[in-house]
C-alpha cells in the first residue's frame, strides 16, 4: 500500500493532482479540499493516500490528513458507495459537516452531494452512523435551507465549499433569514 506521497506539484486538473517523485508523475485523485490547499505547480506537498486496486487499474487518492482518508475508507465501506462518490461527499461537505448529519440523522444533508438521493441517503446516515461511532458536534449548528442557499449561491460565484462555509459560519447569529443579506454577509468575508 501507498500510504504517504510527498513530492512536487507537476499540474493541477479539475479532481486531480500529478505529483512527481523521483522523475515519475503520480496522478493522485482528490477532493477539493486538497485542492483548495494546493499552491500550484512547482510547491512540494505531502498527501495521504489510498490505493484502489482493480482488475484493469490502480488509482491512487490523496487527502489532506489522515481523519479525511479514514473517513474515504468508511465511505468505500458501504455498499453502494465507490470511490467516485466518496470524493464528491468529501468535496461537498466537510468532515464536521458529514458528521453532524449522521449523528443528528439528518440524511437531507447527504442529498446535497451530486449522486446521492434520498435512498441513499437514508442508508448512508444509517450505515455510518455505527462505522463513525459520532456523537454530535456542539460548536456546529445544523444548517438551514437558507444557508444551504447560500452556500450553493457562493459555490456559483466560484467559491469553494470549504471556502463558502467558512463565510457561512462568519454570518452574525442574529443576522436576518432573508437569503440575499445572508448572502451580502458572508461575501464581507472575503474582503
Amino acid at each position: 500500500m501507498i500510504d504517504i506521497v510527498t513530492g512536487q506539484v507537476a499540474a493541477v486538473g479539475k479532481n486531480y493532482l500529478v505529483i512527481l517523485i523521483g522523475g515519475v508523475g503520480l496522478r493522485i485523485h482528490v477532493p477539493t479540499t486538497v485542492l483548495d490547499v494546493v499552491d500550484g505547480p512547482g510547491h512540494t506537498h505531502t498527501l495521504y493516500t489510498y490505493l484502489a486496486v482493480r482488475e484493469d487499474s490502480l488509482t491512487l487518492y490523496g487527502f489532506v490528513d489522515q481523519e479525511e482518508r479514514n473517513l474515504f475508507e468508511t465511505l468505500l465501506s458501504v455498499s453502494g458507495v465507490g470511490p467516485r462518490l466518496a470524493l464528491a461527499v468529501l468535496s461537498t461537505l466537510s468532515v464536521e459537516h458529514l458528521h453532524n448529519a449522521v449523528a443528528r440523522e439528518e440524511p437531507e444533508i447527504l442529498t446535497r452531494v451530486p449522486g446521492i438521493g434520498k435512498k441513499l441517503a437514508h442508508k448512508l446516515a444509517f450505515e455510518l452512523k455505527d462505522r463513525l461511532a459520532v456523537e454530535p458536534f456542539t460548536g456546529l449548528a445544523a444548517i438551514s435551507d437558507v444557508d444551504t442557499d447560500v452556500i450553493a449561491t457562493l459555490t456559483a460565484l466560484g467559491y469553494s465549499i470549504v471556502e463558502a462555509q467558512a463565510a457561512l459560519q462568519s454570518i452574525p447569529r442574529d443576522a436576518p433569514d432573508d437569503i440575499e443579506e445572508r448572502v451580502r454577509l458572508a461575501l464581507l468575508y472575503f474582503t
